[in-house]
């Protein structure tokens, strides 16, 4: 996925990206092998313009992963959705990466991002979005993936999704983390 930077000009224009599976599966391998699969073809509205020396890009993602609640289990689609703003400076004696991993990518792609993933340099006529795209949907991917706010989840007892039915299960969890700790105390002074 290119833009070519030589034919932007000073009024943004738009661009249309989506993502492929194929894209997906090399880019997000270690998320599929956890089981969080993606649902359709996720898409970027890029809108690119330059002035002067220095690209704006700007933008929009959206799409949407199948995933398991971390909370009841139950498989669940979860949307995915984000905007973007990024100035790419051109690569000059004073204006470059200074890590040499940012080096290694501005020879890989033409571009390499900045820290805040606002900023970042350019080099040549044509930068691969990849690495930009890469980075706008890992923000986006939940870290604990849940069916709702309000999942209530197992049920320790008997394991019933305790959102879709009443167990009646007694709760097995203590009034106090330090209910255990009493009851040492008891047993202790019993044997005084």
């Amino acid at each position: 996925m290119k833009l070519a930077v030589e034919r932007l000009k000073d009024v943004a224009e738009a661009f249309h990206y989506r993502i492929s599976r194929d894209w997906w599966g090399k880019g997000f391998a270690d998320l599929e092998a956890s089981g969080v699969r993606l649902d359709g073809e996720p898409e970027f509205e890029v809108r690119a313009r330059a002035l002067g020396e220095k690209v704006y890009i700007e933008g929009e993602f959206e799409g949407f992963l199948e995933a398991e609640c971390g909370r009841c289990t139950k498989r669940y689609r979860h949307a995915l959705r984000d905007s973007f703003r990024l100035v790419l400076e051109p690569l000059g004696s004073d204006r470059r990466p200074a890590d040499p991993e940012g080096m290694e990518a501005l020879e890989r792609s033409g571009m390499c991002l900045g820290e805040d993933l606002e900023t970042g340099w350019y080099r040549g006529g044509e930068i691969e979005l990849d690495a930009l795209f890469s980075e706008v949907i890992s923000l986006e991917i939940p870290l604990q993936p849940l069916c709702g706010e309000e999942c209530a989840g197992l049920c320790p007892v008997c394991g019933s999704i305790r959102s879709e039915e009443n167990c009646n299960c007694e709760d097995i969890n203590p009034a106090s983390p330090f209910a255990a700790l009493a009851s040492l105390r008891g047993k202790r002074e019993g044997s005084s």
